[in-house]
């Protein structure tokens, strides 16, 4: 069986999209996946045993220009590429209408959310199987719930797995090292820099040694701040998705605010601390073992707000003890 999966972004919903990919490929024996995902998330999906073409998309990039992505040709390949494949069922995973329109250049059945539980409900006019599932869930169980009724198997009653090899994405280190994934979207997702700070002065003083991502060159700045006169502080080279995976693969731990990476290191295994101010981590969190939610307390804490910080409850006195447990527990 051949399916088509559309699930463009973002990083933390690709990742989350992964287990059920892991459910139909043990339900179904011989079931293969191409999937439709932003070119800047391409890897990601590659990695899954399940999936045999990756088809990138750049819709974001697209529309900022329409008529240079007419000429180019781009967008002409992208349909021929989709409307020349054999596929028994086209998956809408995402349950959007720019991810909807998607699914009209092939002629294979479309199964989708129901306009009761697509985040946009207009979406759902464009499939031809339409699944029910409780909105009221963690986004990795709503996918494997809709996965299952699509492809018609009982889903296993068990925590999802993302079946990923950490063994091949982990690379030796002279000491362990903690990843602070700090960068992140919305400006009130960000954990004060004063704190990140502390936090790093804290776990330097007992030997660990932090590496820094960085995504852009405000973030490569916050990471030299946070990293200054710490000789085991270290600022990354700029890396790929795959580049990002084999470190936050190798680290002892990770702390993170919610962002993509921070569902990237629950897709690897790899303990974390997340930390949620305007966001709640209840439909969204990372998910998966050796996951922790800490969240802020305030007026402002879970209320969906992309401007007012509200982290003065989360602080690093908070985080520590977490952190020294988890750091305890993988050393024992």
């Amino acid at each position: 069986m051949r399916v088509l999966l559309i699930k463009t972004s973002s990083l933390g919903d690709v990742v989350h999209t992964l287990p059920a990919l892991t459910d139909a490929m043990r339900a179904i024996d011989g079931i293969a996946f191409d999937w439709i995902v932003e070119e800047g998330f391409a890897e990601i999906p590659a990695l899954h045993p399940a999936v045999d073409q990756v088809i990138p998309v750049a819709i974001r990039r697209w529309r900022k220009n329409l008529l240079k992505t007419w000429f180019s040709g781009e967008w002409k390949a992208f349909k021929k590429r989709v409307k020349t494949a054999d596929y028994d069922l086209v998956i809408d995973a995402q349950g959007l209408l720019k991810s909807a329109w998607l699914t009209r250049y092939n002629s294979a059945p479309i199964a989708g959310f129901d306009d009761k539980c697509a985040r946009e409900p207009l979406a759902s006019s464009f499939y031809d199987r339409k699944y029910f599932v409780d909105k009221n869930q963690h986004a990795v169980e709503r996918v494997r719930q809709l996965f299952a009724q699509a492809l018609g198997y009982p889903l296993a009653q068990t925590l999802g797995d993302y079946a990923l090899s950490r063994d091949s994405f982990i690379e030796k280190e002279a000491e362990p090292y903690l990843v602070f994934l700090h960068g992140t979207t919305w400006k009130s997702k960000h954990w004060p820099e004063a704190f990140w700070r502390e936090l790093a002065e804290k776990v330097h003083a007992q030997g660990y040694a932090i590496h820094l991502p960085w995504g852009n060159e405000v973030e490569r700045t916050r990471a030299e701040r946070i990293a200054k006169d710490l000789p085991k502080a270290h600022v990354l080279p700029r890396l790929s998705l795959s580049g990002m995976a084999a470190q936050i693969a190798s680290a002892t731990a990770c702390v993170a605010v919610d962002t993509g990476l921070g569902h990237l290191a629950a897709a690897l295994d790899v303990p974390c601390i997340s930390l949620y101010g305007p966001t709640l981590p209840g439909k969204v969190g990372a998910y998966g073992k050796g996951q922790v939610h800490l969240c802020a307390t305030g007026d402002y804490a879970g209320k969906g707000n992309r401007q007012i910080p509200c982290f003065d409850s989360l602080t690093p006195a908070v985080v520590l003890p977490v952190l020294d447990q988890i750091l305890t527990s993988k050393e024992s």
